[in-house]
């Protein structure tokens, strides 16, 4: 597929080697760690059995988030090792999110792990006094042992990520990373966060959680850690700066591409600059109506000069990044405002040469399993090559924030006529239009059909307004004018 050279070695002093330092922290609530030791770590199969091994040698704490823990042969089996751990005296703690679990993993599988002496916890179950909390969502994918190991990354705990090769299905392509030393400690600071928000009757935290305690060093890493948050959009200015900032090269793994305005143009304004971007998403994907979304994006990218390429299996479900052969990123959060506004997630940031040839050595890999998007005309784009039979899956609704989002802005282009709409988008425009035609005649024919949603939707917004009034009005709030 990718015929390049291998690029030359980045520059030593280069503008994100400057920044790297002090500017990260500040613009995306970053914490840096120094002393750090980093492993890069591909697939289900890469993946899984380092992280069951580790729980299987953990002495003190097992501390497991996680957006989907499946109950399938791959669940149980951390499910048996969390069992074990747990009767040999180790505290083991599970904390999942509803939506990623809600269809995926009965309430029978969670009660057999409490059974066994594991805690377990689910973040942001609906709640009738908050109709609207649904929407944010814990995506993290975090495993820290004793304080002292951390994993995060892309993955969930299913069998998707290990395919069925009974069938030749191969698992979906992921990355994550192993920290030891000072960050690992600070992962396990950032679980101790979401599994307080989680808890009964908690409110989500809107601070950082503590930093730890000194640790040995364990190698000579600099790492940065976002512990995002609702409405902390920290990763998103760092993006942002990145892609205005870099110099050589950005590649990046996008699992569910649908990227605002302003960051689109910062990825073709680095570009223009001739700096060589490229982007690497699914071919098939199991949200098939994201997947819709972000080819209407491409055009603007490709026109750039910006190189989209499509994997060709069943998913490419990575969420990172390498820069200039001196900085890379691993981790939960995709290039949409779900990740960046609503969700819970969690990534990290690094600055090292070597791992960033690792990084850049693994996407000229996965580059020869992908089919490059070229632009043919003015008025359509087309694949290199036409690839093998696509994979279609049923996916959550954990990313319906980002789908909406992108959804309206797709079709307010066309309406608006401030970008030019290719050919290729001409299916989703026209769903987008036969959708709005029917709930028009819906609302004409069949008033009640419209009606009933929205006012059942109305009266439980009221009645939570209502409920929260009257728990308010039930605190006694001191009298300030009197002394105290």
């Amino acid at each position: 597929m990718d015929q390049d050279h291998p690029p030359p070695p980045a520059a030593r002093h280069s503008t994100l080697d400057a920044l790297a330092s002090g500017s990260f922290c500040r613009v995306a609530d970053a914490r840096p760690f120094s002393g750090n030791q980093v492993r890069l770590l591909q697939d289900g199969a890469g993946n899984y059995p380092v992280w069951l091994d580790a729980i299987a040698a953990a002495e003190r704490s097992v501390e497991l988030e996680n957006y989907l823990i499946k109950a399938d042969a791959v669940g149980q089996s951390f499910a048996d090792a969390l069992t074990a751990a747990a009767k040999r005296g180790v505290r083991c703690k599970v904390l999942y999110d509803w939506l990623g679990c809600r269809s995926k993993t009965p309430g029978s599988f969670w009660r057999a792990l409490g059974s066994a002496g594991v805690e377990v916890r689910c973040y942001n179950p609906p709640q009738l006094g908050n109709p609207l909390q649904w929407v944010s969502r814990d995506h993290r994918k975090v495993l820290c042992i004793d304080g002292s190991i951390g994993f995060t990354g892309g993955l969930c705990i299913a069998q998707d990520w290990l395919g069925d090769p009974v069938h030749g299905i191969p698992g979906w392509r992921d990355i994550a990373i192993e920290l030891r030393g000072p960050a690992a400690a600070y992962l396990s600071q950032a679980f101790a966060d979401s599994w307080h928000s989680a808890g009964a009757g908690a409110v989500i935290p809107t601070g950082e959680p503590p930093l730890p305690n000194p640790e040995t060093p364990a190698g000579g890493i600099a790492v940065w850690i976002i512990a995002g948050q609702p409405d902390s959009m920290g990763l998103y200015r760092l993006e942002q700066l990145v892609a205005e900032i870099v110099e050589r090269s950005l590649w990046l793994w996008d699992a569910y591409f649908v990227a605002t305005t302003g960051y689109v143009r910062a990825l073709t304004a680095a570009a223009q600059a001739g700096v060589d971007v490229r982007i690497l998403v699914p071919n098939a994907s199991n949200l098939k109506l994201v997947r819709t979304i972000s080819r209407a994006a491409y055009r603007p990218l490709l026109e750039a000069g910006v190189r989209v390429f499509e994997w060709n299996g069943p998913m490419m479900h990575a969420k990172s990044a390498v820069a200039d052969g001196c900085w890379s990123r691993v981790g939960s959060s995709n290039s949409n405002l779900a990740s960046w506004i609503s969700n819970r997630e969690l990534d990290v940031t690094i600055h090292d040469e070597s791992l960033a040839r690792e990084m850049e050595a693994q996407y000229r890999r996965d580059l020869e399993n992908a089919t490059e998007v070229l632009l043919e005309s003015k008025n359509k784009t087309s694949d290199e090559v036409a690839g093998p039979p696509r994979y279609r899956g049923r996916g959550s609704a954990s990313r319906l924030l980002a789908t909406a989002v992108g959804l309206g802005s797709a079709v307010g282009a066309t309406l608006a006529r401030h970008r030019v709409i290719g050919a290729s988008e001409w299916r989703f425009i026209a769903a987008a239009g036969i959708l709005l035609m029917l709930f028009g005649v819906a609302t004409l024919l069949l008033p009640r059909l419209v009606a009933y949603p929205i006012g059942a939707a109305a009266a439980w917004v009221g009645v939570s307004l209502l409920l929260r009034a009257r728990g308010l009005r039930r605190t006694k709030v001191p009298d300030r004018t009197r002394p105290q």
